[in-house]
């Protein structure tokens, strides 16, 4: 038999040899956003992410955790003091600490109450730096690692919003509370500012929110967040002292038990885990700065060459 020679229509082989070569990336439509606009592209380690980070924006921010911060000291608030069974189950604690061998925070309460410039800068550290480091550490995310502080911050509102559950299903007194504990409430003797629930202002929050210790919860977050992502070396060893520091503050202040700081670990670990599961990745290992997608900024026309 003889050969069959096929040829190609005119301009066909060189648009085929030319469509291999150079041919124009095709726009893809981003699974997490589903906005299918053309001229985007989705790069490969958003893909299989619920949300992708977008660049914060400073008035929604302020908005964002004046609002939310409010809200939370209005339902504490507004939980209802049971001092019957919070000081029932401050009896329960301290018995299971003395099960445990961990019943120190009285030993400490006292040790550290007779230095007085000590625990009057503890008292004044309990009730400033709880508020001034977590709002640095947020203003540091927002500036330097935009693309990070969206997940961080969830980390920390679903940690603090788990925190009410706790403290409307078990109301706790602190130890300084206790009837017959022989505890020190260090603001109270040393009168100085320390704690929304000594003195003067005892009225204004509610005193038997003692489980879980937010102090210990934001303080970690601060802590974690810093070590994770500051660059200089000593920088990154503060923000691991910093939540221990805090540990003992709120045992010698007799704020909380050992107790209450495990209950505050656990919700900075419910928070993580809200934010791995919407993110698709911990706040960390995200990039530090949102995509092209995130921001709304044009992709680069492809090359022409």
């Amino acid at each position: 038999m003889g050969e069959t020679t096929v040829k190609p229509l005119d301009g066909q082989q060189g648009a085929t040899s030319r469509g291999t070569e150079s041919a124009p990336r095709e726009s893809v439509t981003d699974p997490v956003e589903g906005t299918g606009t053309p001229g985007r592209w989705a790069p490969r380690e958003v893909v299989g992410r619920l949300r992708t980070p977008r660049r914060p924006r400073l008035w929604f921010e302020i908005l964002l955790i004046a609002v939310s911060y409010w809200t939370y000291s209005l339902i504490r608030n507004a939980v209802p003091e049971q001092k019957t069974q919070a000081l029932r189950n401050a009896d329960w604690i301290w018995r299971i600490e003395h099960d445990l061998g961990i019943a120190f925070e009285q030993s400490v309460n006292h040790a550290l109450d007779s230095v007085t410039w000590l625990i009057v800068g503890m008292n004044y550290y309990y009730a400033t730096l709880h508020f001034v480091v977590t709002l640095g550490v947020l203003v540091w995310l927002y500036r330097s690692h935009p693309g990070r502080y969206a997940a961080a911050r969830l980390v920390l509102f679903a940690t603090t919003a788990v925190a009410l559950v706790g403290y409307y299903l078990y109301p706790l007194a602190p130890p300084r509370l206790m009837t017959g504990g022989n505890f020190i409430d260090t603001v109270k003797v040393h009168e100085t500012w320390g704690s929304m629930a000594s003195g003067d202002l005892k009225n204004m929050s509610n005193q038997y929110a003692a489980m879980p210790s937010m102090h210990i919860g934001w303080s970690l977050w601060c802590g974690l967040t810093i070590f994770a992502l500051a660059s200089v070396p000593w920088v990154r060893v503060l923000g691991l002292l910093y939540p221990v520091a805090t540990l003992v503050v709120i045992v010698a202040t007799a704020n909380h038990f050992w107790l209450d700081a495990v209950g505050g670990m656990l919700c900075l670990a419910f928070g993580f885990t809200v934010a791995r599961t919407w993110y698709g990745a911990l706040p960390y290992t995200l990039p530090r700065l949102p995509s092209r997608e995130a921001t709304g900024a044009p992709a680069p026309e492809p090359s022409k060459a």
